[in-house]
């Protein structure tokens, strides 16, 4: 398998879930502005989207979009517990979780990213995610996980996401929960390889 990434984008999620499930990848790295590959192809060819995560595999079929990459992933290795097992509730709850991370977390912050967005449409973006990470504080509480009591791909996903606060000027520690969540998830030794690897720590 592929990992076509950008440092710090949504991929960095992939790239985690990959590691925590002792898959065997190839990380790639896509530069942001020409979109070539590292390894000579066009990221717009892999994926005519024009983004990340573009995740190839050894059939040579291309998997795209967070939530189905991660899930993809999960399900490689059952035995690492990154995703309960299909047709359960908590399996559910897990697609839920990675959907609200996806839609209300993840999209919220584009327009703070894109230089050409109105300020009006920053500060509406700003608002509305300060909203949405009170209420992810809420359903986090104190526990030590998204969901469950293990590591999952949704803990990979919200990991990414909230270290973006530091890009757009939002400190993240105004939800101190999330904050010590976000740091007790950099810790684990495969979160820090993936950081290693996209050059984001060294």
């Amino acid at each position: 398998m592929k990992l076509y990434y950008f440092p710090a984008a949504c991929s960095q999620a992939a790239n985690i879930a990959l590691r925590e499930a002792g898959l065997k990848f190839e990380l790639v790295k896509v530069d942001r502005h020409t979109r070539k590959a590292s390894d000579g192809l066009d990221l717009n060819e892999l994926n005519p989207k024009g983004y990340v995560p573009v995740l190839t595999l050894d059939s040579g079929e291309v998997l795209t979009e967070n939530v189905a990459v991660l899930l993809y992933i999960a399900d490689r290795n059952p035995a690492a517990r990154l995703a309960p097992p299909a047709g359960t509730l908590e399996r559910y709850r897990l697609i839920e979780s990675l959907s609200f991370i996806n839609s209300e977390l993840h999209r919220t912050f584009t327009p703070m990213f894109r230089a050409d967005a109105p300020e009006e449409a920053k500060q509406y973006a700003r608002k509305n995610l300060m909203a949405r990470l009170d209420y992810t504080q809420g359903a986090l509480g104190n526990r030590s996980f998204f969901v469950g009591d293990a590591f999952t791909v949704a803990d990979a996903y919200l990991f990414t996401v909230l270290g973006w606060g530091s890009y757009v000027k939002l400190d993240i520690g105004q939800w101190p929960p999330l904050q010590r969540y976000a740091e007790t998830i950099g810790k684990r030794p495969h979160v820090i390889e993936a950081l290693k690897a996209e050059g984001l720590v060294k």
